[in-house]
């Protein structure tokens, strides 16, 4: 996923010839929009969410690792760095990969079916995903991938020139760079452009409910419904996901959630069940759940993908919980692809893989029995 420098060139030209990001900057000299940044000169600036200490130490307020960081050090993510107790964001504005992706390969099903989202990302992130698809820039340092000057008005004018309607922070983990979120989702609310995330929603309280008013959706990746699986695959927790998820919900962001199932790890009925169970109780039986094929890869190669049966099990559990809006991922083709009305049972939204064959929704209501289908449809 790192980023393509002949694409990038494309969707900025003729745009901003060059700018700086607001706020204060500590860098050393102001880049050009789209210059390649290497690692002697990272676009320093104040971070937003951290606490001083004494002896220049300061404790991060971002992510539940809350790590206490000493001079000179950096964070668990590697993109946040103790100078002189200033905590800064190496980050912001430095985008590795840049791509206009249609949104349902987010994936989200109920934002606005068929558009292109303007995707961008940044190097880093905060727990170690064994199973990472995109470990090429999730667990490196900001100089260790290439990456390029993006300021959000020049993110928001590349999503006009590629035609998106949309934007996503994605591919590694937006927490990471949740300044940068937040400063490109209020350049993108200015254009009529509607921002969106997608997450491992490992975050703390306050700097989400700070961001989410600037939010059009949200998408978090529920590894599993195991504080083991999450301890023993991410060195990370459960809970605060699962207070992320209900923080979400509450603000009225459309959400939805994808859970990659890995056999022999969180793939037991019992699992699915008990996540499904939670999400109707906590969330809601119109929040959308899709559970996606696993692949080996990085670190965990050793396993199978899944079994398209195991998929079919869960989608059946889930279904029979109340949940009303499942699907499954990474089958092209399948039927539960599609978006099928809770009330009627007919097929509203037809989909292969990540293209749309046809929509009958009208205004976000079935056409057959009038029932209002939840999302963010226009």
């Amino acid at each position: 996923m790192t980023i393509d420098r002949r694409r990038f060139a494309t969707l900025i030209a003729g745009g901003i010839a060059a700018a700086a990001s607001p706020g204060p900057s500590l860098a050393a000299k102001a880049h050009r929009v789209g210059e390649i940044v290497d690692g002697d000169d990272l676009p320093a600036r104040e971070a937003s969410w951290y606490r001083k200490l004494e002896e220049h130490r300061v404790e991060c307020e971002l992510c539940p690792q809350a790590r206490t960081v000493a001079d000179a050090e950096r964070g668990t993510c590697g993109v946040r760095e103790n100078r002189a107790g200033t905590y800064v964001t190496l980050v912001h504005s430095l985008a590795c990969s840049v791509h206009a992706d249609p949104i349902e390969k987010k994936p989200l099903f109920h934002v606005l079916p068929g558009e292109l989202a303007l995707s961008y990302a940044t190097a880093g992130c905060n727990v170690e995903c064994k199973f990472c698809q995109n470990w090429e820039i999730s667990q490196f340092r900001p100089e260790q991938v290439r990456s390029a000057y993006l300021p959000p008005e020049a993110l928001v004018d590349a999503a006009k020139r590629s035609g998106a309607r949309l934007t996503a922070a994605t591919y590694s983990e937006p927490v990471v760079f949740w300044e940068y979120v937040r400063d490109s989702a209020r350049a993108a609310r200015k254009a009529g452009i509607a921002p969106t995330v997608v997450s491992n929603g490992y975050i703390q309280a306050k700097p989400l409910k700070e961001v989410l008013p600037l939010l059009k959706a949200v998408k978090i990746d529920l590894k599993s419904f195991s504080e083991d699986f999450y301890r023993d695959q991410l060195r990370a927790k459960l809970k605060p996901v699962l207070e992320s998820l209900e923080i979400i919900r509450a603000s009225g962001v459309w959400l939805e959630i994808v859970v990659l199932l890995i056999p022999t790890l969180n793939d037991s009925e019992t699992e699915v069940r008990n996540l499904a169970r939670w999400v109707k109780t906590n969330l809601g039986a119109d929040v959308p759940v899709h559970f996606t094929r696993f692949h080996p890869t990085y670190r965990l190669t050793n396993l199978p993908p899944t079994p398209v049966p195991t998929l079919e099990r869960a989608w059946k559990i889930a279904r029979a919980e109340g949940l009303n809006h499942v699907y499954l991922g990474n089958v092209p083709g399948h039927p539960a692809e599609n978006t099928v009305c809770p009330g009627c049972g007919g097929i509203l939204i037809s989909r292969l893989g990540f293209t749309i064959v046809e929509n009958r929704l009208s205004g976000g209501v079935c056409p057959d029995c009038r029932r209002e289908i939840p999302g963010f449809w226009r």
